[in-house]
């Protein structure tokens, strides 16, 4: 490793536990309030029924067979899955951005090298909270698909390892990487060149003296926009991901049900749910970059490594 580049900031292991805070809490807080519209999403992508239906229409055939509360099926899950998953994909953006951009040798080779180090740093750091988000995500599907499979995510972890043990657990991790590889990158990459081409068209004295409304409504923009790149990205993959972990895909590993169960949904099939999946994700993204910020600020956290290009 070389030494580090004067430019890049020293962060301490008490910043990275800010990040891994700030990352859970605005994780928690988005996806939860998210869960109704995915619940929707999941339903059109398993019952060919529903799909006629919209959003709007499946939405209500919910609450008509199973209430209000069938729209909140899986929080639990939710809220567990993303809380280690959001921590440490934030944390470890943030770190190995960091770690990248000193292997450059330099700042300037680091900015000229940022597009790789945006798509590295997310497609590493998804990984490996991916190892953590699996198994709750795995319940969360199985409870939404199969509203008596379980009643809470304790009941319904218990019953998938005790009859199906960790191969179980992970049988959508190859799915599950496929889907959220290509989410992360989508998230992170866009987002940090969305915000590197919006303050390329402001003077250095508009930059420094932004207000806090408009630095709120970048945040916001940019992160419309790198939602909207991630859904599309990871949305065969997602779909795929919702059927392996109903049961679907019949005998053999993991790859071998994917590219089945991509054969039989072609296409159109792979795309089902697009629409309500854009519109969750645009918000989920938008507001986890708003909320990430405002935590880490609160919380005193160091400013992260910025290699944007002037």
């Amino acid at each position: 490793m070389s030494p580090a580049i004067p430019e890049l900031p020293n962060l301490s292991g008490v910043d990275y536990a800010k990040f891994f805070a700030s990352g859970a809490a605005c994780c928690i807080l988005s996806h939860g309030g998210m869960v109704p519209i995915d619940v929707v999403k999941t339903r059109m992508q398993l019952e060919p029924r529903l799909k006629k239906l919209g959003m709007v229409g499946t939405g209500r055939s919910i609450v008509a067979e199973e209430g209000l509360r069938g729209l909140a099926t899986g929080f639990g899950s939710t809220a567990v899955g993303y809380f280690l998953q959001g921590g440490s994909k934030f944390m470890l953006y943030e770190y190995f951005k960091g770690q990248l951009a000193e292997m450059s040798g330099s700042y300037e080779a680091a900015v000229g090298h940022r597009t790789a180090i945006y798509l590295g740093g997310a497609a590493i750091a998804e990984f490996f909270a991916d190892i953590l988000l699996t198994p709750a995500e795995a319940v969360r599907i199985r409870m939404v698909s199969d509203r008596h499979y379980a009643t809470n995510l304790a009941t319904g972890f218990k019953r998938m390892a005790s009859e199906g043990g960790f191969r179980e657990l992970y049988a959508g991790f190859v799915p599950i990487l496929a889907k959220q590889i290509p989410y992360a990158v989508g998230q992170f990459l866009v987002n940090e060149l969305a915000h590197e081409a919006v303050y390329k068209q402001m003077s250095e004295t508009k930059r420094a003296n932004l207000t806090a409304t408009e630095q709120t409504g970048i945040t916001l923009g940019c992160g419309i926009t790198a939602g909207v790149a991630a859904a599309v990205l990871s949305q065969p993959a997602d779909t795929l991901l919702s059927r392996i972990n109903k049961g679907e895909g019949g005998p053999g590993s993991a790859t071998v049900k994917l590219v089945r169960l991509a054969k039989e949904a072609g296409p159109l099939g792979l795309f089902a749910g697009l629409g309500p999946r854009i519109l969750m994700t645009a918000g989920l993204v938008s507001s986890q970059f708003l909320l990430y910020g405002a935590i880490k600020d609160a919380l005193g956290a160091g400013k992260g490594v910025e290699i944007h290009k002037d």
